[in-house]
């Protein structure tokens, strides 16, 4: 029998398994952005749930994600520019 395991919320969030750079500053982001809304995740999970908390989680969970996506932009634009210094000779 196999096992399998179940990633978390965090590492379902941020894709942390998707990575076609294979850049280690990218698996990092991803990991400590995970880290970051599994910590949110389970304060959400074990608070009481007030309309305000429910909007401001949901608020927060996307700008997690916004936020890793747009550092792992940042690190790996230098293939785009490479490839546009190229075209540009």
């Amino acid at each position: 029998m196999k096992e399998y395991k179940v990633p978390t919320f965090g590492e379902q969030l941020v894709g942390v398994d998707f990575n076609p750079s294979g850049s280690d500053e990218v698996k990092e982001v991803k990991q400590l952005f995970a880290k970051i809304a599994n910590i949110l995740e389970k304060n959400y999970r074990e608070t009481n749930k007030h309309p305000l908390k429910s909007l401001l989680f949901d608020h927060a969970t996307g700008e997690i994600l916004n936020a890793q996506m747009n550092v792992v932009k940042v690190l790996t634009l230098k293939h785009y520019k490479e490839k546009q210094d190229e075209v540009t000779r």
